[in-house]
């Protein structure tokens, strides 16, 4: 009992800190009431994705015209499409029509907590399914607060990026939104690919390289945000 409790709790806590981290880029702070919806918005998408992810992944690895390549490639860009989709919807059900969002980089930091949200029951799922002892627990809790928890905070707050573009006054375009949805989606495969596809010092090296150039750009976001001066237009 007390390792499922340690599993919850670690699995929980990269989410935290990074949410934490986040929510002090935004100079006008959301409500918290507010922000515990989105939270659990994103862990109920993780439920939603675990669930289509077995369906259509299942189907897809059953069609005999397609080859290995071809499978690895659709793999991976349909687990990262499904992902960042029910993620963004989270966002889009519980906070687009919110009178609360009334600035543009409000739209980022949503699309980071629901991701957040999405990460933690991912973690916590890991931890009971791999049934690990204290200290591996520990170390996978760290490694995944650097990687895939902090890989679905960046993926989701680029998206956030595009819509908040697509949000303001002049610049109404739905390439925004599709671009935003392709760029996080070919980010979270690409980080997928490179954690199970590579080895040795590649496995890290690559996805860290990924990470920190994501997180260049998201902060370039951040800056570009606070200047703007238009509401968002929901």
């Amino acid at each position: 009992m007390s390792n499922y409790l340690l599993y919850i709790v670690l699995g929980i806590a990269p989410s935290i800190i990074w949410l934490l981290f986040y929510l002090k880029k935004d100079k006008k702070p959301e409500p918290k009431s507010k922000i515990l919806q989105v939270f659990v918005g994103g862990i109920a998408a993780a439920v939603l994705a675990a669930i289509t992810e077995t369906i259509i992944l299942k189907k897809l690895l059953g069609l005999e015209i397609l080859n290995r390549a071809v499978k690895i490639v659709l793999i991976f860009l349909v687990i990262a499409f499904i992902e960042e989709i029910l993620k963004y919807l989270a966002v889009r059900l519980l906070v687009f029509k919110d009178s609360e969002l009334d600035e543009p980089i409000d739209i980022v930091i949503y699309m980071i907590i629901a991701a957040l949200g999405f990460a933690a029951l991912e973690n916590v799922f890991l931890f009971f399914s791999e049934q690990l002892q204290i200290f591996e627990t520990v170390l996978v809790a760290a490694l995944r607060f650097v990687g895939a928890t902090f890989l679905h905070a960046l993926s989701s707050g680029i998206l956030g990026f595009f819509i908040a573009l697509w949000f303001s006054k002049n610049k109404k375009n739905v390439i925004l939104l599709f671009a935003g949805i392709s760029f996080s989606v070919v980010l979270h495969a690409l980080y997928n690919f490179f954690i199970i596809k590579t080895s040795s010092f590649w496995r890290f090296a690559l996805p860290g390289i990924l990470l920190i150039l994501s997180a260049a750009f998201l902060g370039f976001c951040f800056k570009k945000l606070k200047n703007m001066k238009s509401i968002c237009q929901t």
